[in-house]
């Protein structure tokens, strides 16, 4: 099993502040449509809803196709399920706050189906997946950044 979180403040000098509410708000954007969010993302589809708190989608990255499960934690958290696909597991968006502000954290544990626990090919596979989960970490908090700026429209994707 791959493990890896990472956490980063949410807002930056220079940058529009953001609160809770639109970091939240950029999550469910997020959830609905990756593209804008998510660069090595290169299709995101909502297959199926179930709730107003859950959802499915399909998502193609790096050429391969998974099914997600998407639950929705308001104000708090999301968490994607990965159903099908080379690589399964779970990845949870956080959003935290304490005495030092408010934080948007990015964890994942994930399972490459053809590889053994602890091979090589996992190393292989967890170093190159960290450093682009961690890259998109960055991505998220820009794009809200931009929609806070009212540069980037990002629209919810049709059902």
């Amino acid at each position: 099993m791959i493990y890896v979180t990472h956490r980063l403040p949410v807002n930056e000098p220079g940058e529009p502040t953001l609160d809770r509410t639109a970091v939240w708000r950029g999550l469910v954007m997020k959830a609905n449509n990756a593209l804008p969010f998510v660069p090595v993302m290169t299709h995101c589809e909502i297959t199926a809803r179930l709730d107003d708190e859950t959802f499915e989608r399909e998502i193609e990255v790096f050429g391969d196709r998974y099914i997600e499960r998407i639950a929705m934690q308001p104000q708090r958290r999301v968490v994607f399920t990965r159903l099908s696909g080379p690589v399964l597991g779970t990845i949870t968006n956080d959003i935290e706050e304490d005495a030092e502000g408010l934080f948007l954290r990015f964890s994942f544990a994930l399972v490459l189906a053809d590889a053994q626990s602890g091979s090589p090919e996992e190393s292989a596979y967890a170093e190159q997946t960290t450093t682009h989960y961690v890259a998109a970490v960055g991505a998220t908090l820009n794009a809200m950044r931009r929609v806070a700026r009212g540069e980037a429209p990002i629209a919810l994707s049709a059902t």
